[in-house]
């Protein structure tokens, strides 16, 4: 155990404290309260993310008594580990990775998996398909979303309390979040119906975006887990504010609010969400913002079923064994930002190797060149993404690029082209680009979630492939 360091001044003192075990604002304030309460202490300094306390006192401070203060707020005085000691929690989270893997594997095997293909033409539906799409949106691309955000809020909220919520008192977090999320996607989505043009994020933003909400999600997930403490203690310093909107960041009682609840749910709308952005595309285009918010509401009313069932999932399970169902909760949750983090990194133009877009090229030649000194390249856009998903066409040659699109209620729907910074709303049938001559290299796109991707391999052009000089 590491012993609090002391300064000597010419009339006060300055010792620096390790505290173990503290993960967020509301610990900063009750390890505060009680060390401020010595007597010869003039300010008290505490920070979860580097655990440690600085005091300043007007005497020297004993060892116990400041043992016996630390512990009084419920802590200890120690270092503070990098990863836990305890293998029952590493078990914990080994399990909750294997019961991942098999569900994922369940929704492959059963179909679930393709869920993002759509259940209908907007333009046809309407608000009938908004909704459609929202019950399906809510089981799949929207809780990879925001499903961690919400298990974690919902967790939070039950942390801020000395005793445990049970029944509806424990949904108020998640009811919130949902009610904030309806009326805040209402709102936009008139405000999309009155500017009836397109709006299109630009890729590298949202990308930036998805990285911030992987991060963000990786630090619950593993405060959630409580396989590092010490990153556990870095939430209350989570990018934009994120940590503080979902309660993990302070308040003198428990950090949680209700208004920065709703408002988490209201700012859903821009997170980035295939199914969200045939609704937002359609809203646009109706040039009506009632229809716009009704669009967007209904969607938004049609995820709730989903996610409001992930949030329930820690009150219909006994008190004894939460702490091992928020290990699992927090196993989830890391691999949701898993997912948002390789999303973001294709839409910002980076990959991983062995995750990158188009990662095996294609070996012949995907283009047909005409006589008139033009390539024609054809793919295809369905419900699963692009296929084939890597093609090959020539350098320094002119090209005609017809993507096939048989559904527009898919993310895949909604192309992007990171390197150059733009991209393209699909519509049903042939869709034709013309691209200029370009050099060799390879040319990434992906859908607007990051989730589908494909790649343009362009090679120089053999010798004896070129025209002759009488063409």
């Amino acid at each position: 155990m590491t012993s609090p360091q002391a300064d000597l001044a010419s009339d006060w003192y300055r010792t620096e404290v390790p505290i173990l075990g503290m993960t967020c604002r509301s610990c900063e304030i009750r390890v505060a309260r009680y060390l401020g309460k010595l007597k010869g202490v003039d300010d008290v300094e505490v920070s979860a993310p580097r655990h440690r306390a600085v005091i300043a006192s007007s005497r020297p401070l004993p060892y116990r008594t400041l043992e016996r203060a630390v512990r009084l707020a419920g802590y200890e005085i120690g270092e503070t580990p990098w990863l836990e000691r305890d293998l029952r929690i590493w078990g914990t989270a080994a399990a909750g990775v294997a019961i991942v893997a098999v569900l994922a594997l369940l929704a492959q095997l059963t179909g679930l998996s393709r869920l993002t293909s759509g259940v209908g033409d907007l333009s046809k539906g309407g608000i009938v398909v908004a909704l459609l799409l929202g019950l399906a949106a809510g089981v799949s691309t929207c809780m990879a979303l925001v499903g961690g955000l919400v298990l974690a809020l919902s967790a939070s909220f039950q942390a801020s309390s000395s005793t445990p919520r049970t029944g509806l008192a424990a949904m108020r977090p998640a009811a919130i979040f949902l009610t904030g999320r309806i009326a805040g996607y209402a709102f936009f989505g008139a405000v999309l119906g009155a500017l009836g043009a397109s709006i299109t994020m630009p890729p590298l933003l949202t990308g930036v975006l998805m990285l911030v909400v992987a991060v963000t999600m990786t630090i619950l997930g593993t405060r959630l887990t409580g396989l590092s403490p010490r990153i556990a203690g870095w939430s209350p310093t989570l990018p934009m504010g994120v940590g503080r909107s979902l309660g993990l960041g302070g308040g003198n009682h428990g950090g949680y609010s209700d208004t920065r609840a709703a408002g988490l749910g209201a700012a859903s709308f821009f997170l980035p969400c295939g199914f969200t952005q045939a609704v937002q595309i359609f809203a646009l285009s109706t040039g009506s913002p009632l229809f716009g918010a009704a669009l967007l509401g209904t969607f938004a009313l049609g995820t709730a079923p989903g996610l409001f069932a992930l949030a329930g999932l820690p009150v219909v399970v006994p008190s004894g064994a939460r702490p091992t169902l928020l290990r699992l909760v927090g196993v989830v949750v890391l691999g949701f930002a898993a997912l948002n983090a390789n999303a973001g990194m294709q839409l910002a133009g980076l990959s991983l190797p062995g995750f990158g877009v188009g990662s095996a090229a294609a070996a012949d030649l995907s283009s047909t060149v005409t006589t008139d000194g033009r390539q024609l390249l054809t793919t295809y856009q369905g419900a699963e993404g692009y296929s084939p998903s890597n093609v090959t066409i020539y350098a320094g040659i002119p090209t005609e690029w017809t993507i096939q699109s048989s559904t527009v209620t898919t993310c895949a729907a909604t192309l992007v082209v990171p390197a150059w910074g733009t991209g393209a709303n699909l519509k049903l049938g042939p869709n034709v680009f013309d691209l200029p001559a370009l050099q060799p290299g390879v040319i990434h796109y992906t859908c607007a979630m990051g989730m589908y991707s494909g790649s343009i391999t362009v090679i120089d052009r053999p010798v004896s492939a070129a025209p002759s000089a009488g063409n």
